[in-house]
C-alpha cells in the first residue's frame, strides 16, 4: 500500500508536535464573510494571515450528509447516509440517521486510532456519544445533554452550565423574532465557553467543535438580511457576536495548534419550497393506496418513483423496493425519463427548477451505497426541494416562516497555514487536509478528496 507522510512539524507554530483545532460553523457561506469584513475581523485575519475561500458542497448539501462526508473524507456511498431521512434495505420504512449509521471512519477515529486525544462537541450526526475519544458531547438530533456527553466530568459541567445543544427553531416561526435572536444568543455564547474550557485544558491533540446556530439564523432572517429588512441588524449582531467568540477561541489556542473554520453548504434567498412528491403524483409518477397518506409506506403498488428530502429521486425498483414497480429491464429507460422531466420542470415564473440532475453513479460510490437515490437535484437558487407524503394544495409555496436555503455552492474553508490552497476545492478535501496538519499517515486511497496543504 502507498502511503503519504506529511512532515509538517517545521510548518506550524513551534510545537513538536503538530495539532489542529476544527470549528464548523455551519450554514455560513464565504460570500458572507468576504461581504462584510467589519462584521468578521477574526474570520478576514485569519484569511489574510492563512488561507481561504468558497469551496463546493456535497450532493445533497444537507447537515446530515454533509457533516459525516465533512469528518471522514468520503462520500455518502462510503458514509452511508444521504440526508435527514433515508430508507431502509429492502423495506419502505425510514428513519432518521444518527452516530452509529455512520459508516465512515471519522478523523477523530483515525486520530485516536494513532494514539493521540481528540475532543468532539457537537458535531451533528454523532449520538450516542463515543466512549472511545477523549470526550465527547454528541450534536444536531441529540436529545438531551445528558445522554449527549461523555465522559461525566463533561456531562456534570454541561448540564450545570445550562449549555444548549440546539437554537429553539420554533422560535423562528414566530412573526416577532425577539425570542428567537435571544435564544440564538445564548446558545453560541454558552457553546463557545464550553468550547473555550475545554481549549484551554490543552489536553488533546485534536479539536472538533461546532456552531450550529448560523444554519437556523439563516433559515429565518436570510432574507432580512439581502434586503436589509426588520432584523438586519439583529442578523447582523449576531453574527458580530459569533466572530467575537471565535476570536476568543483563536486567542485561546497554544502556539503549536492550526485552526480550521469550515461551513458545509452555503446559503441563499428561499423563493419557493417545492413539493416534490406532490409533483410526482401530478405528474403521474406516485399514488397512493389512499386518501389518508403520510409515510412513504403508503404509496402503492403503481408508484414508479417518490422523492425524499432532500431533492432525492428514486425509482419504484421491482427486486429492490418491496412492490417494486419497475421492472429491471426498464430502470435505464424509466430513470432517463424522469431525469428529462426533472430537468424541464419550471416554477411559477417560469424559472427552470433544476440547476442540474445529478445520476446515483456519478455522485455516489462505496460499499454502502444499497440506499443511494437514482437522481439528485441540485436546484436553481430559490428552489427548496421537499418530500413530505401528505397532501399539499400546491406544488410551490412561498407563505412559510423561512427564507432561507442551502446550497451546493460558497461553502467557507479558512485554514491558518499560509501553504494551504483553497482552490476548486470540496468538502470532500478537509478531512485529508486536516490529517496532513496532525502529520498522521494515510493512503492515497483512503479519502475522496485530497490535501489543500
Amino acid at each position: 500500500m502507498e502511503w503519504v507522510c506529511m512532515g509538517l512539524f517545521d510548518r506550524l507554530r513551534g510545537g513538536d508536535t503538530p495539532r489542529v483545532a476544527f470549528v464548523g460553523i455551519d450554514g455560513v457561506p464565504y460570500d458572507l464573510v468576504a461581504d462584510n469584513p467589519e462584521t468578521f475581523p477574526t474570520l478576514t485575519a485569519l484569511a489574510k494571515e492563512g488561507s481561504s475561500g468558497p469551496i463546493d458542497s456535497i450532493v445533497p448539501p444537507e447537515s446530515s450528509a454533509c457533516w459525516p462526508v465533512l469528518t471522514s473524507g468520503v462520500n455518502p456511498g462510503e458514509t452511508g447516509v444521504y440526508g435527514f431521512q433515508d430508507r431502509e434495505i429492502g423495506s419502505y420504512d425510514t428513519y432518521v440517521p444518527m452516530g452509529r449509521d455512520v459508516q465512515a471512519d471519522r478523523i477523530w477515529d483515525r486520530a485516536t486510532e494513532a494514539g493521540l486525544d481528540a475532543t468532539v462537541m457537537n458535531v451533528p450526526v454523532t449520538f450516542p456519544p463515543q466512549r472511545s475519544v477523549q470526550r465527547m458531547v454528541s450534536g444536531f438530533l441529540s436529545p438531551d445533554v445528558d445522554k449527549a456527553a461523555h465522559p461525566e466530568e463533561l456531562r456534570n459541567y454541561l448540564v450545570e452550565s445550562g449549555y444548549l445543544l440546539s437554537v429553539n427553531a420554533k422560535l423562528g416561526h414566530k412573526a416577532d423574532k425577539s425570542a428567537f435572536f435571544d435564544h440564538a444568543h445564548k446558545t453560541i455564547e454558552r457553546r463557545a465557553a464550553a468550547f473555550k474550557r475545554y481549549v484551554e485544558r490543552d489536553d488533546w491533540d485534536l479539536f472538533l467543535g461546532v456552531f450550529m446556530t448560523p444554519d437556523r439564523v439563516n433559515h429565518f432572517l436570510w432574507r432580512d438580511y439581502v434586503e436589509k429588512g426588520t432584523y438586519h441588524e439583529e442578523f447582523m449582531e449576531f453574527y458580530r457576536s459569533l466572530d467575537g467568540y471565535l476570536g476568543e477561541l483563536r486567542r485561546a489556542l497554544p502556539d503549536d495548534v492550526t485552526l480550521v473554520v469550515a461551513s458545509p453548504h452555503g446559503f441563499t434567498t428561499l423563493s419557493y419550497d417545492v413539493n416534490c412528491n406532490e409533483w410526482l403524483e401530478r405528474e403521474g409518477w406516485l399514488s397512493y393506496a389512499d386518501d389518508d397518506h403520510g409515510s412513504l409506506s403508503d404509496i402503492d403498488d403503481d408508484t414508479r418513483a417518490y422523492s425524499l428530502i432532500p431533492g432525492r429521486y428514486y425509482l419504484n425498483l421491482e427486486g429492490r423496493e418491496p412492490r417494486g414497480s419497475v421492472p429491471q429491464d426498464e430502470y435505464d429507460d424509466a430513470r432517463a425519463e424522469l431525469k428529462a422531466e426533472l430537468q424541464a420542470m419550471e416554477g411559477p415564473t417560469g424559472r427552470r427548477v433544476a440547476r442540474r440532475v445529478v445520476e446515483r453513479e456519478t455522485a455516489f460510490r462505496g460499499d454502502h451505497d444499497e440506499i443511494a437515490p437514482d437522481l439528485v437535484v441540485i436546484p436553481n437558487h430559490g428552489f427548496d426541494l421537499k418530500a413530505g407524503f401528505k397532501p399539499h394544495e400546491r406544488v410551490f409555496d412561498s407563505d412559510g416562516p423561512r427564507t432561507g436555503m442551502h446550497t451546493f455552492d460558497d461553502a467557507a474553508l479558512f485554514v491558518d497555514h499560509p501553504d494551504a490552497t483553497i482552490d476548486d476545492a470540496d468538502l470532500l478535501d478537509v478531512a485529508p487536509t486536516l490529517m496532513t496538519l496532525l502529520d498522521l499517515e494515510y493512503a492515497r486511497t483512503d479519502f475522496d478528496g485530497a490535501s489543500l496543504i
